[in-house]
């Protein structure tokens, strides 16, 4: 028997050629074997194919619907453009803009929860165990959350100042950290143009809280510093008069949103009464407004006559020369070489030697 093994595996002995039997056999077996698999494939690909339909027909549905909701915004805005309403909120295009980007958002977002779904129910018709695999996107979730958690929180600040129109390119905003002039708004960092021409980029996550100089309107105000003796009546029709001149004229008349008002006296002295004078102007341009109407208020109180007084505390109208020998000392009695002082203080001279001495 040992011999017959020997020979059995006795390399030098050439392999048989497959015969015609053997290639049926094994037809036979695949044949077989398709027969009784093919209903699984058939049914596995049906359900592959009908989560892929479902989820791209569901996923054009909901971004053609996020699409309109985002047209029928900007629409929206169009239509207020022009009016009292319009006036009070935001411009089209930034209105535009901010549409965009929270379209923008929304869909990424539909679009990747839709695949992701997809792909985990795929993955489960192959009948692929997915517990691991949600346990290590767990764990993974977890170290990223807790590495990248100033990232998550960047991210989310900004989405939300997105979707709440905290502020819009354009806008002068005071971020706490910096202010400025928005020039472009991320989900992440917003970009701000200082006064000087600097760029601050500043992280969502790290805005507190944001005053927005740009949106609905502003308040110019201009405190008028008079000598108490002026007549306040006099001083009153004067700054109406002004502040109607100033709402006729060019391009103050789009910037004024609202008459100019004198409101009256904000503190009385001895020296000084001030006169408080304010106006409801387009966001972001009182400071102009308070230039304008600082100019036109001084040419006004000048071609009157009436004083503005402000600073050191206002002279007398007539004042007392200075006496020229106020700063002189008073004369010496040293000075004069006659006077007892000054021969009392005067060294005494020493007694004469006489020349005729008999010895």
């Amino acid at each position: 028997m040992f011999l017959s093994v020997l020979s059995a595996a006795d390399p030098t002995e050439e392999p048989t050629a497959p015969t015609l039997q053997d290639a049926q056999e094994s037809a036979t077996n695949a044949a077989s074997w398709v027969e009784q698999n093919w209903s699984t494939w058939l049914s596995i690909g049906l359900r592959v194919l009908l989560i892929l339909v479902i989820a791209a027909v569901l996923r054009v549905v909901i971004r053609r619907t996020i699409t309109k909701f985002i047209d029928r915004m900007n629409r929206t805005a169009q239509a207020v453009d022009g009016t009292a309403l319009g006036g009070l909120l935001v411009n089209v295009e930034r209105r535009r803009q901010r549409s965009q980007a929270i379209g923008s958002v929304l869909r990424s977002v539909a679009s990747f929860t839709i695949m992701s779904t997809a792909a985990l129910m795929i993955l489960g018709t192959f009948e692929i165990n997915l517990a691991p695999l949600l346990a290590s996107a767990g764990v993974a979730g977890v170290a990223i959350g807790f590495g990248a958690r100033n990232l998550v929180t960047d991210f989310l600040s900004g989405v939300f100042m997105i979707l709440e129109d905290q502020y819009g390119v354009g806008d002068t905003v005071d971020a706490g950290v910096a202010s400025g002039e928005v020039i472009e708004v991320g989900l992440r960092v917003t970009k701000l143009r200082g006064d000087n021409g600097e760029i601050w980029y500043v992280r969502n996550g790290e805005v507190k809280r944001i005053g927005n100089l740009s949106q609905g309107w502003a308040t110019a105000g201009v405190d008028v510093t008079v000598h108490p003796s002026e007549d306040l009546d006099r001083v009153k029709i004067l700054l109406n008069q002004v502040g109607e001149d100033m709402s006729k004229a060019e391009p103050w008349n789009e910037r004024l949103w609202g008459p100019i008002e004198v409101l009256g006296l904000d503190s009385v002295l001895l020296d000084s009464m001030v006169v408080h004078v304010s106006a409801k102007t387009m966001p972001g341009k009182a400071l102009s407004v308070e230039r304008e109407l600082r100019w036109r208020i001084k040419h006004a109180l000048d071609g009157a006559g009436i004083r503005i007084v402000g600073g050191l505390p206002a002279q007398a109208d007539e004042e007392a020369a200075p006496d020229p020998t106020a700063g002189m000392a008073a004369p010496s009695a040293y000075s004069n070489s006659a006077s007892p002082q000054s021969q009392t203080a005067s060294p005494i001279a020493p007694a004469a030697v006489p020349t005729n001495v008999t010895k």
